[in-house]
């Protein structure tokens, strides 16, 4: 509890390695993951720095890694995930992994290259059967029809049938070039040539891409050469592939034959350079995880090798780090390991340095608290050892939500989906099905408890889809009513006041309703402005609490950090000034329940004719005017305006005392500090002017740095921070009316649904009414996790997550630190590529 409550204590360590265990000990290091490294060498650019070499090796292995993976996926094996994370290799063992993926490459892309190669023949051999059968087919129709006299008189003859009059090629082009490549040929050769084409049924396969591809056969008749060379140059360039083909029936007979069989020899040998493909894809599937991950770790050491220094005798490096303390004697034990693996026999050493620069924050967390953690730091990381809001806000931020989005049913849908995710954390962690996702995993705590207590608030509230529970009967009498009555009117009042049998309103029995809100409230026509009273009160003395519990926490920074002053001119002031107004104010509402109401008990004083209005009550205290007379009938209520005896006179000293207390937060805290730094300016001239003491300081550590304080610089940001307390208390009070509004909201629109929407549907007992309940209660079960689940509980999340970062953080929370980035394999092994 302690790292979650404030930041670890940090240490500035300097670690002396031998040029020989360097590599082993950062590694061990990563596996540690507690000590962040500062870059020594910030002004070396990266290309000429020690180890760039080896990282440009690793960039080139991993390289390689990524062309496996490409082709892995292609074939769409399955990399295997066993979850081992091994050691970061040896220097040694990079030459044996660079020759072993070099090797993969290699035969993959020869592989490859031989398989395009074939695919390509395959192709040719393909089209051209198609060519030929084509081809054939045609002269057969040519045969068949002797009667057509223009068609044996525009084509060649054939074994001796008569004298040749026309020339003619055949090829094919894609079907969608067919279009553009026949009109050009017309307007070419000025309709001199004679088209025949059929479109290829079977879908051919590019040999690069893979991809279908779709073509169509062409024979052109043409007369001459001069028509035969513009042809065959349209061809080519109308990206037209062009094929012999005989002119006699038997030489295309035989090439067809022949085509066939080298189509089946090709097919053989694709199917085994296939085969052969894939074994290797699958023996390399097998350990391309560990490859990678070896692969990263070793670029990440050297990565970290290059923010180190040599000394002068080129013999060791020279590290500066931040490290937890409570975790020195760990990260000893891992440099002495790191060496013994290496078989060095230099010690490392490491010091602790004094410096005066602010150390980063580290908060240790689980994976309970992990998600509240996100949620700070998401507004500011914590300055060095302030109090972390975090721990706080594992229970304020769940019950603030709660507030809002009161009710038992969306809550149950709530909670058993964040159930779900707590107990198959172990298998949903790895997946990966987008950001919305993971963002909800990673709150699947959050989203429990904020459901667990929404239950907690929906009990209260006594609401569940906006219908209430009524486990212990309600607690107001019907007077002379009977149930008939209550389904004819639909909805009564409720007023507590009336104590006979009034057939207009209900009466209320001695005694309340034993948990939350009475259900018969559920149907009453003055339920909102009930409810609009309560959680409107309720939700002001939840925000005064909230805030004062802020500027209470503030005490703890002030102690831990010694600024006695900021006591007495800080956290004093706010919280008499807090208390003086906005306390008050929700006194005032709890002695209004206790000492007014409507019971028979109760005098004519304190009866609801003659209760005072909170908010009236409170405007006149501010303004300082006495309250006015408060009865409606001064005759028959002659009320007292003043709830108590001497209320003016404490209520005007209140506000007296409130306001006595911004010039005592704005004027004496710089002054005060002036004059600590003149007399701290006075005593560092009478360091200085002693020469051992100068001596000392210029051969010393790490110098401390020069104060700079400007006075009016320092009024004015007292100014700024005394203003914005003042104002921000009004602002923020009334702020935390959103709990009120929101609550009303998510009630009236659950309500508007059931009203709406099912209720349409349970009205109607016929049997096409049964069929469209179906339909109905489907829409309205969307509508309800779309709208008032997701839609609502976002909204209430973002409002409680500004009821946190403004309203309450600003009492106390400066968050103007830095988080805590070790060096860690963490992010390797769990597959985030680590950024260098």
């Amino acid at each position: 509890m302690g790292s979650i409550f404030r930041s670890e204590e940090m240490a500035l360590c300097q670690i002396f390695l031998s040029s020989e265990a360097a590599y082993n000990c950062i590694s061990e290091m990563g596996e540690l993951g507690l000590v962040q490294f500062r870059d020594l060498n910030p002004s070396v650019n990266a290309f000429q720095r020690k180890f760039v070499h080896e990282v440009r090796r690793c960039d080139e292995m991993e390289r390689q890694l990524r062309y496996l993976e490409t082709e892995t996926q292609k074939d769409e094996i399955i990399v295997l995930d066993t979850g081992e994370n091994p050691e970061a290799p040896q220097p040694r063992e990079m030459v044996d992994l660079e020759a072993t993926f070099e090797k993969l490459e290699n035969e993959l892309k020869e592989v490859n290259a031989n398989a395009e190669t074939l695919k390509r023949n395959f192709l040719e051999l393909s089209e051209l059967k198609q060519v030929l059968q084509a081809t054939q087919l045609f002269f057969d129709e040519r045969d068949s029809d002797a009667a057509n006299t223009i068609t044996q008189n525009l084509l060649p003859a054939e074994e001796g049938k008569g004298t040749a009059q026309l020339g003619f090629v055949a090829g094919v082009i894609e079907t969608r070039r067919m279009g553009y490549f026949e009109r050009i040929l017309w307007r070419v050769c000025r309709g001199n040539v004679f088209i025949r084409q059929s479109e290829i049924t079977q879908a051919l396969e590019d040999p690069v891409t893979g991809d279908e591809i779709r073509k169509t056969v062409f024979i052109i008749f043409f007369q001459g050469d001069q028509l035969k060379t513009k042809v065959k140059k349209i061809c080519d360039g109308c990206r037209a592939t062009m094929y012999p083909c005989p002119e006699t029936s038997q030489e295309r007979k035989e090439m067809i034959t022949g085509v066939q069989g080298r189509i089946q020899d090709l097919t053989t040998i694709l199917s085994q350079t296939t085969d052969h493909r894939h074994r290797v894809l699958v023996a390399a599937a097998k350990h391309l995880r560990t490859w990678f991950i070896k692969t990263r770790k070793i670029k990440a050491i050297y990565h970290t090798l290059n923010m180190l220094n040599l000394d002068v005798t080129n013999k060791a490096l020279i590290a500066e780090a931040w490290v937890p303390v409570a975790d020195i004697s760990n990260i000893q034990d891992a440099l002495r390991k790191g060496t013994e693996k290496s078989g060095s026999s230099v010690t490392p050493i490491l010091n602790k340095m004094k410096t005066y620069q602010a150390p980063p924050t580290f908060h240790r967390t689980n994976k309970f608290t992990h998600g509240f953690q996100t949620l700070i730091d998401a507004y500011g990381v914590a300055t060095y050892r302030e109090v972390n809001p975090a721990l706080y806000t594992t229970t304020t931020f769940p019950f603030l939500f709660a507030v809002m989005f009161g009710d038992v049913g969306h809550a149950l849908i709530m909670f058993a989906f964040s159930a779900w995710m707590v107990l198959m954390e172990k298998r949903l962690g790895g997946k990966k099905w987008g950001e919305i996702w993971t963002i909800f995993f990673g709150g699947r705590y959050i989203i429990l408890l904020m459901a667990f207590f929404s239950m907690y608030t929906g009990i209260i509230y006594n609401d569940i889809f906006s219908k209430s529970f009524n486990i212990f009967g309600s607690q107001w009498m019907m007077g002379n009513r009977t149930i008939d009555d209550l389904h004819h009117h639909g909805e009564i009042t409720l007023n507590p006041s009336v104590v006979g049998s009034d057939p207009n309103y209900y009466e209320i029995e001695n005694h309340p309703y034993p948990i939350g809100m009475d259900p018969i409230w559920a149907i009453s026509a003055n339920k909102i402005t009930f409810q609009n009273s309560y959680k409107m009160k309720i939700s002001i003395i939840i925000g005064v609490v909230h805030m004062l519990f802020g500027v209470m926490v503030s005490i703890l920074n002030h102690t831990f950090f010694k600024r006695t002053l900021n006591i007495f001119v800080d956290f004093i002031p706010q919280v008499i000034f807090l208390l003086g107004l906005f306390g008050y104010l929700c006194i005032m509402t709890f002695h209004k329940w206790v000492w007014y109401g409507s019971d028979p008990d109760f005098d004519l004083q304190h009866g609801n004719a003659c209760a005072p209005s909170v908010l009236i009550t409170f405007i006149n205290m501010v303004l300082l005017t006495r309250a006015p007379y408060n009865a409606s009938d001064p005759v028959k209520y002659p009320c007292d305006p003043y709830m108590y005896p001497y209320q003016y006179e404490i209520q005007t000293a209140l506000v007296l005392i409130s306001l006595l207390m911004v010039p005592i937060m704005l004027i004496p805290k710089p002054i005060i500090l002036n004059q600590r730094f003149k007399a701290r300016q006075k005593m560092r001239e009478h360091r200085l002017a002693q020469p051992e003491d100068a001596e000392q300081g210029e051969n010393g550590g790490e110098q401390e740095p020069e104060e700079e304080f400007e006075f009016s610089e320092v009024f004015i940001e007292q100014a700024i921070h005394t203003i914005e307390f003042v104002l921000g208390s009004v602002s923020h009070t009334a702020s935390y009316l959103r709990l009120w509004a929101l609550s009303l909201a998510h009630g009236q629109l659950s309500e508007v649904l059931w009203n709406m929407v099912l209720k349409i549907g349970l009205s109607s007992s016929s049997t096409s009414g049964c069929i469209m309940l179906y339909l109905i209660f489907a829409f309205w079960a969307s509508a309800t996790l779309a709208i008032l689940v997701l839609m609502e509980g976002l909204s209430a999340f973002l409002h409680t997550l500004r009821l946190h970062w403004v309203e309450f953080q600003s009492k106390f929370y400066k968050g103007e630190g830095y988080a805590f980035e070790p060096f860690t394999f963490k992010q390797i092994v769990d597959g985030d590529e680590e950024e260098g």
